[in-house]
């Protein structure tokens, strides 16, 4: 192989690896973005969860007589 060659094949390489290091930094980015967005539907869910007990304990049973009877 000639150095011309060996060259070419050194800077293809380096091309190569700019794209993979631009594609890392990318998937990189968007699983941060969506960690973030799954951190926040945890949140309102857990908010959910919770109104959803208090909402069921506040409310009497719904075969229980009215106090009227």
């Amino acid at each position: 192989m000639t150095a011309e060659q060996t060259e070419d094949r050194f800077i293809d390489i380096e091309i190569k690896l700019a794209h993979q290091e631009d594609l890392v930094e990318s998937l990189n980015a968007r699983i941060y973005e969506q960690q973030k967005q799954i951190d926040k539907l945890e949140g309102m869910l857990a908010a959910l969860a919770e109104h959803m007990r208090n909402r069921s304990s506040d409310q009497s049973p719904l075969n229980e007589r009215p106090p009227h009877y």
